[in-house]
């Protein structure tokens, strides 16, 4: 039985699209690279997943830093899950549930 379960693909709870929404809740300013290396992903499908992201309203792309080179994001308050199963939910609720104690998620205040 060991052996039949090695040969079953691996998987896990999270897709991709709500790992890269959790590293920027965590940190707004992070770097494209940085999530790419969390999430175990390329950066150039970091970059797809936050264009998914910006386009279907779950972020913003705020103004670049002070040092002009980084993107800013927030996540929009009140978006809600994608599916019909979930959709009555909030996905700031699975975000403050995967963040540090006293996170504020990125969240833009209002």
């Amino acid at each position: 039985m060991r052996h039949a379960r090695a040969q079953r693909s691996e998987w896990t709870f999270l897709t991709n699209h709500a790992r890269v929404l959790l590293a920027v809740s965590r940190d707004p300013g992070v770097r494209l690279r940085d999530v790419a290396l969390t999430c175990g992903v390329t950066e150039r499908t970091v970059q797809a997943i936050i264009a998914d992201l910006e386009e279907a309203g779950y972020l913003t792309r705020e103004s670049r830093a002070d040092d002009g080179r980084r993107n800013h994001y927030a996540i929009v308050p009140g978006s809600l899950f994608r599916h019909p199963a979930e959709g009555g939910h909030e996905i700031a609720g699975l975000l403050a549930l995967l963040s540090p104690p006293h996170h504020n998620g990125g969240t833009r205040p209002g």
